[in-house]
């Protein structure tokens, strides 16, 4: 499983959102500033996020997005989902794949399951929330 661009930036945006709640709609050019990511490409992660009901957005003077939920209740497992073609480990496990005619003797099967399992319970429970708690990032060093 590699997380691409488009997950990681969903992430991104929602984070940003959540740390700017007093601004109401918060244009996609502060957005694509703050985080250094293209408007052009942040409007195709954006679509995606509206389409499922994550943001709201208004268009014209005084638009933007915002977050339709508070930030704790989105979890970093359901914008992966959303944006990713799939977070299962092995192509098996990938919602749409077929029945593998090995499955029933697979002796790796368990061992990809639980991997998914784990994946998925790890990223269900971190919420946006908690993305914006996250200290600086670079001075969790030890000496």
């Amino acid at each position: 499983m590699l997380i691409s661009t488009k997950g990681r930036y969903a992430l991104r945006v929602m984070t940003d959102l959540a740390e700017h709640p007093t601004e109401g709609y918060v244009p996609l050019k502060g957005i694509a500033q703050r985080q250094e990511i293209s408007e052009k490409y942040l409007e195709a992660i954006i679509k995606i996020l509206v389409k499922s009901r994550l943001l709201a957005g208004v268009r014209g003077k005084g638009g933007g997005y915002k977050l339709t939920r508070a930030p704790e209740q989105y979890t970093v497992g359901e914008i992966l989902r959303l944006t990713e073609d799939s977070l299962a480990p092995v192509a098996c496990l990938e919602a749409d794949a077929e029945v593998c005619p090995r499955a029933a003797e697979c002796r790796t099967l368990p061992v990809w399951r639980g991997l998914d399992k784990v994946i998925n319970e790890y990223l269900d429970g971190i919420t946006v929330a908690d993305l914006t708690q996250q200290g600086d990032t670079g001075n969790d060093y030890v000496i």
